[in-house]
């Protein structure tokens, strides 16, 4: 993203965000010896190592070529967060009748939908400024593009086009990762969107094909939808979302469904070519649907290249990202890797937990308050954002039976949860919560929640897990009524109505006779 191509439209708002996150003022510090730290990359994994390593007095240099705060502010989390609840108004509006509110009419204003995008990001912005983490942090900033010259030496070359030496201690590399286009014939020449460029439209689309039935995907294509776009989302796989559980994920495809996206699965495109009426997407076996845009939304690829990470002895591969160990340290034992650009999973809170790992094993080992030794130790939860949300924190009962765990599945609808009745528009609300735990025990290996609200309501599963809480402390924990966390709750009941075994019942039976 050196292009800065997140900017657009320039208006003020994007002014702003670029004078915090990209200052084209900038002036990059002279380096002074060596530090302790060097980080290239500024995005979640970046800013959380720096932050923690300057503020305990680590000598500390943040690089960064493009945007300050990387996808997750610019072109990630936050953009798509706000387009998001702009299309659950849509939605809340137009089903309003559901609740016994008569709304005759509304309009949707996409270029006041995208600039509220501009503003709200633009607002958020200072926590990840240049200006931050050199005055509050005492970082020494550099806005550049970073080289590898050695096993513990690199060049950052600034916009101004002058290049400084830095040597380190230790090095960090936090790239990230960008949006990886599929190789299909004809779609470069056509054009297309990808989680980079989509949040600079000003105008909605009339038509939009999807390629990706992913979380990027399919937060995407619901959201178009709802705004008014026709919306075809193609999924060459045998459902949406193929990572989460499948029915779960069938709760979401038919959300997607209701609100007129046409979910093609079982589809892959061969070619794309432009024509007179639009971009056309052509399918392997035959058939083809056209529309004026298409959004690309298939996976990321780490940012490796360029980096010269061969002159640091620094192992990596173009499609996986840095190798590195369960420590996080790569090849070269002074640098070590964190977030995108070295985990399979792809996530702001992974990466900044994993950050923290980074820290504990090469920053500062004697501070165990910061985090755990192992990346593998790190329960990591996710959430995808459609509405229904679909959240999940570790095993599947597939990748249970995989592992060779034996596991016992608790499942509590939504559709016997009060404040989740009274919430739906029409008294019948989709989803539920299930856990997975060890076999004969309380011990959750595991949790899948489809609901409004289950990327609130995972982590208190993310927390049992975490901290060695079975599932029958749940039950005994009072929960304010009504709520859908209640939810949570009965699958506590669920277990202790499970160990009343029919000797315990026909025992209980017996006394309560006699004590009569």
């Amino acid at each position: 993203m050196s292009d800065l191509a997140a900017l657009q439209p320039l208006d003020e708002h994007n002014r702003l965000l670029q004078s915090r996150v990209h200052p084209t003022d900038w002036t990059n510090p002279t380096p002074d010896g060596p530090y302790n730290v060097v980080i290239v990359g500024a995005g979640t994994a970046g800013l959380v190592t720096a932050g923690i390593a300057a503020s305990l007095g680590a000598k500390t240099a943040l690089i960064e070529r493009s945007l300050m705060g990387g996808d997750c502010l610019n072109v990630g989390c936050v953009p798509s967060k706000a387009l998001i609840r702009s299309a659950r108004c849509v939605a809340e509006v137009r089903d309003a009748a559901g609740y016994g509110v008569n709304v005759d009419r509304y309009t949707v204003d996409f270029p006041k939908v995208m600039e509220r995008l501009r503003s709200l990001r633009a607002g958020i912005s200072p926590a990840d400024s240049a200006v931050k983490f050199r005055d509050h942090y005492g970082a020494d900033v550099y806005i550049g593009d970073a080289t590898f010259t050695g096993a513990d030496s690199l060049t950052v070359v600034g916009d101004d086009g002058a290049a400084r030496e830095l040597t380190f201690a230790k090095a960090a590399i936090c790239t990230g990762a960008r949006a990886a286009a599929p190789p299909i014939d004809g779609l470069k020449e056509a054009g297309y969107l990808d989680n980079e460029t989509v949040f600079s439209l000003t105008e909605l689309p009339e038509s939009l094909i999807v390629l990706g039935g992913g979380p990027i995907g399919s937060e995407l294509a619901q959201c178009f939808a709802r705004f008014g776009t026709k919306v075809t989302l193609l999924e060459r796989g045998p459902r949406i979302l193929s990572h989460d559980d499948p029915d779960a994920a069938a709760v979401v495809q038919a959300a997607l469904a209701r609100d007129g996206v046409q979910v093609r699965t079982e589809t892959e495109a061969d070619r794309v070519a432009a024509t007179a009426d639009g971009k056309t997407v052509h399918f392997k076996g035959g058939g083809s649907v056209t529309a004026a845009e298409i959004l690309v939304g298939v996976g990321r690829q780490p940012n490796v290249d360029g980096l010269g990470l061969e002159a640091a002895g620094v192992e990596y591969d173009l499609k996986t990202g840095v190798s590195v160990n369960d420590s996080l340290q790569t090849s070269n034992p002074k640098i070590y890797a964190a977030g995108d650009v070295c985990s399979k999973l792809k996530f702001t809170h992974a990466a900044d937990f994993l950050a923290r790992t980074l820290i504990r094993t090469a920053v500062a080992p004697r501070v165990p308050l910061i985090g755990g030794a192992k990346a593998s130790e790190l329960v990591i939860p996710w959430c995808t954002y459609t509405s229904p949300e679909l959240a999940h924190v570790g095993l599947t009962p597939q990748r249970a039976r995989e592992q060779g765990v034996e596991i016992d599945t608790l499942e509590q609808p939504f559709a016997e949860v009060d404040r989740a009745i009274l919430e739906s528009p029409h008294g019948e609300p989709p989803g539920f919560a299930r856990v997975h735990l060890k076999k004969g025990t309380d011990e959750i290996v595991g949790a899948t929640v489809v609901s409004d609200s289950a990327g609130e309501l995972i982590s208190q599963f993310s927390l049992a897990m975490t901290h060695g809480i079975g599932l029958s402390k749940f039950a005994a924990t009072i929960y304010p009524y009504p709520t859908q966390a209640e939810a949570v709750r009965k699958l506590g009941d669920a277990y202790n109505r499970g160990r009343l075994t029919p000797t315990a019942k026909k025992a209980l039976g017996a006394w309560f006779k006699w004590t009569r």
